[in-house]
């Protein structure tokens, strides 16, 4: 009996000062039975970092021709494609070639440290690549608060992001650029 994926459910509220976007998502996360609860959150957040009314998940861990998120064209052209953690670098040359913006979030620390080793050289010629490393602690307590009903609050201003979660914890954190410009296409 296979098993199926676990729902959950946030309501997003996103005040991103550096790019003037201001919105509330009502957001559906699929969780893969084979995906972690930081993985998951990865997600969340890399939706917090490039919101915007056409950005939707993937497949993700199920097909391996969708990213965690992606935001397409009206023509069906992919204009963004975002993964979490250290993905393939064949898959990465692949979005490249298919995406105009390619971004990847990683947040495993020491793996993380590692797999740039490995694959950093031959993935520096793509110039439509961004790597971006979230702090390995910071992701850890950020996954110990998800819940299958959230409410999150995120403010982004001057590439710093604060998340504020029901209880009013706040976590904050700044993305640090390991290839690629921080910025959203």
């Amino acid at each position: 009996m296979a098993l199926s994926s676990t729902i959950y459910k946030a309501e997003l509220s996103i005040s991103d000062m550096d790019r003037h976007y201001y919105a509330t998502h009502a957001l559906t996360v699929a969780r893969h039975p084979s995906e972690t609860e930081l993985r998951m959150m990865a997600r969340v957040l890399a939706f917090a970092l490039y919101a915007d009314e056409r950005l939707q998940f993937g497949r993700g861990l199920s097909d391996e021709d969708e990213p965690a998120l992606w935001r397409k064209d009206y023509g069906d052209a992919i204009e963004l494609w975002i993964d979490v953690g250290e993905p393939d670098e064949t898959r990465l040359r692949k979005a490249c070639g298919r995406a105009q913006q390619v971004v990847v979030l990683n947040y495993g620390g020491r793996s993380a440290e590692l797999w740039w080793e490995r694959v950093g050289a031959s993935l520096g010629r793509n110039r439509n690549l961004c790597v971006l490393d979230l702090d390995a602690e910071t992701m850890q307590t950020l996954a110990s608060r998800c819940e299958r009903g959230m409410r999150l609050q995120c403010l982004i201003q001057d590439g710093e992001l604060q998340l504020i979660d029901d209880s009013g914890e706040m976590l904050a954190m700044r993305p640090q650029v390991r290839m690629g410009a921080y910025a959203v296409a």
